[in-house]
């Protein structure tokens, strides 16, 4: 099984940005954790602030891999070219967020990119990212049956 993280802008900045917020980790080293906690899957990373990259690697991974775990930071709230990229491709996206997104500032209440993705994980720390995993496993296992 391969399946690709892909963090929007800012998320490079983890264990440094708003700590209070986002924790001390940074994101390579929580990296490092799920591959071992998933040592049969193959977890690749990609990250950029620019919405243009993101939606090329959206194009370039939704047909090779069997998940994508998406944290679009904040064009999760703007990005019409993100969702219609995700609405565009057959592999799962599973959108996630470390915050939980509806408890926040009025603006980030609304996820454009949800819509088209398989499910939502939010709130849950960097832990997000475990479950987006775990999602996307069952959502494969389901389609072997």
């Amino acid at each position: 099984m391969k399946i690709i993280i892909i963090n929007g802008p800012n998320l490079n900045l983890l264990g440094k940005r708003e700590p209070e917020k986002y924790g001390h980790t940074s994101f390579e080293d929580f990296l490092f954790i799920l591959k071992r906690r998933f040592p049969d899957i193959t977890i690749e990373y990609f990250h950029s602030n620019i919405e243009g990259e993101i939606i090329n690697e959206i194009q370039k991974s939704g047909f090779s891999h069997d998940g994508i775990i998406l944290n679009a930071g904040g064009y999760t709230h703007t990005s019409v070219a993100i969702t219609d990229a995700i609405a565009s491709v057959s592999t799962p996206v599973i959108e996630v967020h470390i915050t939980n997104i509806a408890a926040r500032e009025e603006f980030r209440n609304t996820s454009l990119i949800g819509r088209n993705c398989a499910g939502s994980i939010t709130g849950f720390g960097l832990d997000s990212y475990r479950l987006g995993i775990e999602a996307i496993i069952e959502i494969v296992n389901t389609k072997k049956k």
